[in-house]
């Protein structure tokens, strides 16, 4: 998961792994503290070519990949 940290200006990284029959857990990965959307964009697609995660983004409404033009969160979180 990726979440946008409007507050503190950064992009956190969580891993999120939930075994069966108990309850989701999130560890901290890593924080961006270059609040820059193409630079969180490059770092994505970079990302992408070593990795075959699945990445949910939080705290993204409304925004676009800057090169991509591509819708970054397409719904609201409930507890957004």
């Amino acid at each position: 998961m990726v979440t946008d940290d409007v507050y503190d200006k950064t992009y956190n990284f969580f891993f999120n792994f939930q075994k069966k029959g108990q309850r989701l857990r999130s560890v901290p990965l890593h924080t961006v503290s270059n609040y820059d959307l193409g630079y969180l964009e490059r770092l994505i697609t970079g990302l992408r070519k070593h990795t075959q995660l699945t990445i949910e983004y939080v705290g993204f409404t409304g925004q676009r990949w800057p090169v991509s033009q591509r819708i970054i969160q397409r719904k609201k979180e409930a507890d957004e």
